[in-house]
């Protein structure tokens, strides 16, 4: 199976033969994958260097000429290095583009905590009128990359070396899909974290709820869950900063009792980079971390 990256490579390639208002900015990440899109496209496909604040606001030049950009790098340099050029150059002009971002949270430990974001979903979340797709699998990555690229808002794309093992069918405009019905509770797996909470949850009276479009964030969905359920008690699995939705969730059952608990990356740093499935390991998101800690919460 290819990654969510190698399929975002192949797809925007292929979307800039077909759309001649396309636009894509890198910033030396990936440029080897667009060799030939950029001999094909070469006034479309603009690599600035390691120069991420550049990146953003060339993006953002881009789409004020009418263009509709495609920005790319690993999350650590496209939301937090640059924020202040993503806060300003798109938001408080008020114009479109899409943020793909790779690395994650962990995807690749041996890069050290510069190329760690477990905050960058909670730091666009302090902007407002950002959509966030958080995909699980390559073919749900491509599928919502063609959502975003169809349209005119501002969209980040959250790519990983994490995937879950099989594809579900997802749109942009899709809310949260309900995988597994349950009264105790309900549990909301975020993008590559669906297949550890499936195994963590199972034989389970558990609702579970798969997520790949978290802004907006699916309130109807949560409730309608809630309400099937014998208590309103949600916890969800992020694959970033723990408690990034918490708020949110919170929100969806004001008006009615219920507790929330979220679970994801802790926000101390981790200093013996090691791998990937040891950092789940570390955070609690493998199946075993998950299930001590979701039926520990909803434990009578």
């Amino acid at each position: 199976m290819d990654t969510m990256r190698d399929r975002f490579i192949s797809t925007t390639s292929r979307l800039l033969d077909e759309q001649s208002r396309l636009a894509v900015v890198l910033a030396d990440i990936s440029t080897d994958g667009f060799a030939s899109a950029r001999r094909a496209h070469p006034d479309r496909v603009i690599n600035v260097g390691i120069r991420e604040q550049l990146l953003v606001g060339a993006g953002a030049g881009l789409a004020l000429a009418g263009m509709r950009p495609v920005v790319h790098t690993f999350a650590s340099f496209l939301v937090e290095r640059p924020f202040e050029q993503v806060k300003l150059d798109f938001g408080h002009q008020g114009i479109g583009g899409v943020l793909v971002s790779a690395g994650g949270s962990y995807d690749w430990p041996a890069g050290g905590f510069t190329h760690m974001a477990p905050g960058d979903v909670a730091l666009l979340d302090t902007l407002d009128g950002w959509t966030v797709h958080v995909p699980g699998h390559p073919d749900e990555a491509e599928a919502l990359l063609r959502d975003a690229v169809a349209g005119d808002d501002r969209v980040y794309v959250r790519l990983s070396l994490q995937a879950n093992s099989e594809a579900r069918p997802v749109s942009g405009t899709d809310g949260f899909t309900v995988v597994r019905e349950g009264r105790r509770g309900t549990v909301i797996a975020v993008g590559p974290m669906l297949d550890n909470v499936l195994a963590a949850t199972e034989g389970l009276d558990l609702t579970v709820l798969y997520a790949t479009t978290v802004r907006p964030f699916d309130a109807a969905g949560v409730r309608r869950a809630a309400g099937a359920t014998t208590a309103a008690d949600v916890v969800l699995v992020e694959p970033y900063l723990a408690g990034t939705s918490a708020t949110a969730a919170g929100e969806a059952l004001v008006d009615r009792p219920h507790r929330v608990l979220g679970l994801g990356v802790g926000r101390a740093e981790l200093r013996r980079y090691g791998r990937m499935t040891e950092h789940l390991r570390a955070h609690g998101l493998d199946p075993v971390g998950l299930r001590e800690r979701i039926t520990g919460f909803l434990r009578p």
